[in-house]
């Protein structure tokens, strides 16, 4: 399996990047990373490990989306930005997958260009893994799409169905529509439209809508929402995390009871640290593109760099993409408008 990694994308690339394709290179034995990006900055880091030299290429760009880039107009004038040539490496089949964790909005606008939308796919959407009391949860879209149609929604539960299926072996999957009650009728023009497309849409397990602060009591598997109020959501939820955590430490070491009782209970701590890891998963995939496209998230360390090395190599190795293109031939509410 070959799979492209933008090795100029991310607050701490190339260094990262590189480390954590020597450490997917390690797990995955019959894995070749293909490195793309200034080849002088790439061979620097490389030089560090001791590594199979079969199983890593360099392909040579020499430039870089920064993250304050313009999206649309970086992808467009950095023709030989990494990940430009990343997914024209998707593109050509020279790859089978790629993973950047480079500028959100470039990726999402290059991947389009680059790979389309599978056919019968209105709009790609931006998945996510979410923890939640029984097992993780995926919540999309968050992100590709700010302004949403109703349609885009039911087509992201078909999508997101079969995604959860792909990651956690659960067929059948429970799938919720994120808003502000439970009952029937509630939330806006969109969210009602979208309950009724849902609730008609019999490739999915429908069981009505659920709020943000029910999200994570397990009762759900897949949750859909467009993209503005499931990128608020995800950032709202990371930003809490944050903050729990922070006045933890604080009042933690106020004491010297707080920090024996940290000591006891320094084991369900770490559970709960790696719990609410980003990193765990590595990256979410953009659903409905017609190739595998891996967002890894902009501050990822090695560690989430090779997991979602790992993720890209899992739907690829399962042939993930033409799963899903058959699934969309036969969704009878697909189609090629835009």
């Amino acid at each position: 399996m070959r799979i492209a990694l933008d090795a100029m994308g991310g607050d701490f690339a190339p260094l990262e990047t590189v480390k954590g394709a020597i450490q997917a290179l390690d797990e995955l034995k019959d894995l070749t990373v293909v490195l793309v990006g200034k080849k002088e900055k790439i061979q620097e880091e490389l030089e560090k490990y001791t590594y199979d030299k079969n199983r890593i290429e360099i392909y040579d760009a020499r430039e870089v989306i920064e993250m304050t880039d313009d999206p649309m107009s970086a992808v467009r004038t950095k023709k030989d930005s990494s990940m430009n040539k990343m997914l024209e490496l998707v593109k050509s089949g020279e790859v089978e997958a790629s993973v950047s964790a480079g500028n959100t909005g470039a990726l999402i606008s290059a991947s389009q260009l680059k790979l389309r939308r599978i056919k019968g796919v209105l709009r790609p959407a931006i998945t996510t893994i979410f923890p939640s009391k029984k097992r993780d949860i995926v919540l999309m879209d968050v992100g590709a799409n700010a302004d949403c149609r109703p349609e885009f929604i039911n087509q992201f539960a078909t999508m997101g169905t079969l995604y959860y299926e792909e990651m956690f072996g659960v067929s059948n999957a429970k799938v919720g529509l994120l808003n502000i009650g439970a009952e029937e009728g509630k939330g806006n023009e969109i969210t009602r439209e979208a309950f009724h497309l849902l609730k008609s849409n019999d490739k999915i397990n429908f069981i009505g809508n659920i709020e943000s602060r029910e999200m994570m009591d397990g009762e759900v598997d897949v949750i859909v929402a467009d993209g503005f109020t499931g990128n608020m959501v995800l950032k709202t939820a990371e930003g809490t995390a944050k903050f729990i955590f922070s006045i933890l430490k604080e009042e933690i070491n106020k004491s010297t009871l707080g920090k024996i009782g940290a000591l006891l209970l320094k084991p369900i701590l770490k559970k709960l640290k790696v719990k609410l890891d980003s990193s765990e998963y590595g990256g979410a995939l953009f659903l409905g593109i017609n190739g595998i496209s891996i967002k890894a998230h902009g501050n990822s360390t090695a560690r989430g760099i090779k997991n979602a090395l790992k993720v890209a190599n899992k739907f690829a190795e399962d042939k993930f993409i033409d799963r899903l293109t058959e699934v969309m031939k036969q969704n009878q509410g697909g189609s090629d408008e835009a």
